[in-house]
């Protein structure tokens, strides 16, 4: 029996009243709590469905500024892009990212799902996930129309199973750039919404990609001249660019982590994602 109860008990010995309401309050606010838990997990689930739903917008813009021959290879690296990175971030990635730190470099625990539910909550582990989604398939518009899907496939698994997790614990992990006194020279690194673990490793990844493959066939003419090599569909591209703003409306509010208690804090991201 907690303390609220036993106090509830003994003003039920001298006002029958007076415990009935008493016992209401505590019932209520078990409620209002559980409400509270609940809401934020949706907050967590809306917003990293909306991360995730990215890569339908990634999919519709290169589909619409590659070659129309080249479309179903894009759309299947999306597409297959997802799935790997699923079952690699369950195996090896989150562990690597958010398990017990080894000198802060990289994660030691929580593989394979071990300890979720409990050590860490579902919808946290889906959140991350859709952003390690988003950091690999950042990479395919870098490399499109000149990669092989066995080649993208394979980039794909490495960047989610271990180069994206590494730098996720230094930062968000408890490692090294852990913002704090204990991070790097004493400060850290503070990163809201993934500028640095998400987007410049997708980036850095993508410009690496690009430069060992080479401009496309066809892209320079035999006076080294570029050659315009268009897209085959505009309406696409259009539609992948709108898809895509939407999605940063949950990549950044969703970085609070909850709505109740940081609804300031999401509201502001939105608005900066807007502007």
């Amino acid at each position: 029996m907690s303390v609220d109860e036993a106090f509830c008990v003994a003003l039920n010995e001298s006002s029958a009243e007076l415990g009935a309401l008493c016992s209401q309050i505590l019932k209520n606010s078990d409620n209002i709590s559980t409400t509270q838990h609940d809401t934020d997990i949706f907050f967590i689930l809306w917003a990293g469905a909306l991360v995730f739903m990215m890569h339908l917008g990634f999919a519709m813009l290169s589909a619409g500024a590659v070659r129309i021959k080249n479309t179903k290879n894009i759309l299947l690296c999306i597409l297959i892009d997802a799935c790997t990175c699923a079952v690699a971030w369950w195996l090896l990635g989150y562990g690597f990212a958010y398990g017990d730190s080894a000198g802060g470099f990289v994660g030691t625990s929580r593989f394979a799902g071990v300890g979720i539910g409990d050590e860490f909550a579902y919808q946290d582990w889906f959140f991350q996930f859709a952003f390690a989604a988003t950091a690999a398939t950042i990479v395919s518009g870098a490399v499109a129309e000149r990669a092989t899907f066995e080649a993208y496939m394979s980039y794909s698994v490495l960047l989610s199973i271990w180069v994206y997790p590494v730098v996720v614990h230094w930062v968000w992990g408890g490692g090294f750039l852990t913002a704090g006194p204990d991070g790097f020279l004493g400060v850290g690194a503070i990163d809201f919404a993934g500028d640095g673990p998400v987007h410049m490793v997708g980036g850095v990844a993508g410009a690496i990609g690009s430069r060992l493959i080479g401009p496309r066939i066809g892209r320079y003419d035999a006076d080294g001249k570029l050659v315009d090599i268009p897209g085959h569909s505009s309406p696409l591209a259009f539609l992948g660019v709108f898809i895509l703003w939407v999605g940063w409306f949950g990549f950044n509010a969703g970085s609070s982590l909850t709505i109740i208690g940081s609804g300031e804090i999401a509201e502001r991201a939105v608005v900066n994602t807007m502007l």
